[in-house]
């Protein structure tokens, strides 16, 4: 199966027989993993927290995070052999550092990955992390293209579909409104798998970072082994333990749900001990008011040298931007842990300690200490390229680990006999 990065062609968007394209309206039935869809002056916009909280704190880095689709996908059956989707992505420059590469869409047939690329048209918004300023520059619309895809099983009747199940996972970092969807065969909404639904929440680390790709994340790659449906409300600087994230997640309908707590906690000095401490408590709380019985999993962090013992706030290593590196460094200094600054060791510690009393009344909460994810053994080995993110194959460690602590017979998420 072949990709294409092309121009948008409105040619293509007439559906009267002429040019053979269907054009399928994006709507929310063709979405998983989406919690809004914004209508734009172009398309639809997916989101990953509702309108009301996006009101109450129009904050620039939140709004960005949350608008980058990590774990969106359209999902649909048909016997199309050529897809094509319109999209307007906005890319991410970072003064002094290195360009980004594009956001890559990543095409599964039936579950397995038939396709990838890219579009290289779109906005451009250049952020400036010394000043913490950004200017945002208009581009056109882009497409990517799919061909050659298999027929599918011809499992429908002839007013539908059938065919085969196809997923475009869209780019996990780059905000991506939906403009048009183009087949040459008619499209219908994917059927209901079966899986049972993880919801899960936490930083750029979840988020995606430095991945390969939006099904080679590290949450994403969990799901697939686990067989579950992943939605994915890993937001890049803002697992904060807000209470409209934990409002979020305590609405959304799910049957597992597990929250990654600390690094964001302590590379934004967003607290001390004393608040740490009852925001974990009422996040829980919060989520248990909609899920009281589900499975719930406490992650603490994965090992982050700069910050095990030194407390935040981190920033960008302006000596190494020069160079054009982007790094991290942590600010803040060890003596200030005696006045209950907050570092990922004492988090790690606290995370344990509010664990084990909850869940002598709460039997399905769980722990999991983000060692066990990623440690100092494996630091040595794939260390953290910008001493804060993993890179693509520290993300497959971290799946395929989480898969196998989480998933399997004993783990916090093993699936039991109805």
């Amino acid at each position: 199966m072949h990709s294409e990065n092309t121009s948008a062609d409105p040619a293509h968007s007439t559906a009267d027989g002429t040019t053979g394209w269907i054009t399928t309206p994006i709507t929310a039935d063709l979405l998983r993993g989406a919690i809004d869809l914004e209508r734009t002056e172009h398309g639809v916009l997916p989101h990953r927290l509702p309108a009301w909280v996006r009101a109450q704190y129009p904050d620039g880095q939140l709004a960005m995070a949350e608008s980058q689709p990590s774990g969106v996908r359209l999902a649909f059956r048909t016997r199309a052999t050529t897809v094509e989707l319109d999209t307007l992505p906005t890319k991410r420059v970072y003064t002094g550092a290195p360009p980004r590469p594009d956001g890559v869409y990543e095409l599964l047939v039936d579950g397995v990955l038939a396709g990838r690329g890219s579009v290289r048209d779109g906005n451009t918004l250049t952020i400036d992390m010394t000043t913490g300023s950004a200017e945002l520059r208009t581009g056109p619309v882009g497409t990517v293209r799919f061909t050659d895809l298999p027929e599918g099983d011809g499992d429908g009747d002839s007013d539908r579909a059938g065919g085969k199940e196809v997923e475009i996972w869209l780019p996990h970092n780059e905000t991506t409104e939906l403009v048009a969807l183009r087949t040459d065969a008619p499209v219908e909404p994917a059927t209901d798998r079966g899986r049972r639904v993880w919801l899960h929440h936490g930083s750029s680390i979840s988020h995606g970072s430095d991945a390969a790709g939006p099904t080679a994340i590290w949450p994403a790659l969990a799901a697939s082994l686990g067989g579950v449906e992943l939605i994915n409300l890993g937001l890049g600087g803002s697992a904060l333990l807000d209470p409209f994230t934990a409002r979020t997640l305590r609405d959304i309908p799910a049957d597992l749900i597990s929250v990654k707590i600390g690094i964001n906690v302590v590379n934004a000095d967003a607290m001390r001990m004393r608040a740490f401490t009852p925001a974990v408590h009422g996040f829980l709380d919060t989520i248990r008011e909609g899920h009281p019985d589900t499975p719930l999993l406490v992650v603490s962090p994965i090992l982050c040298p700069i910050h095990e013992d030194t407390p935040g706030p981190s920033a960008p290593d302006l000596a190494n931007m020069s160079e054009g590196q982007l790094r991290f460094v942590a600010m803040g200094d060890p003596a200030e842990k005696a006045a209950g600054k907050l570092t990922l060791r004492v988090i790690r510690d606290e995370l344990a300690r509010i664990v084990a009393q909850r869940a002598k009344e709460d039997p399905n909460l769980h722990h999991l200490d983000g060692l066990r994810l990623y440690g100092e053994a494996d630091f040595a080995e794939l260390p953290l390229p910008d001493q804060l993110h993993p890179d693509a194959a520290t993300h497959r460690r971290i799946g395929e680990r989480f898969a196998e602590q989480v998933f399997t017979a004993e783990g916090a998420f093993a699936a039991h006999e109805a």
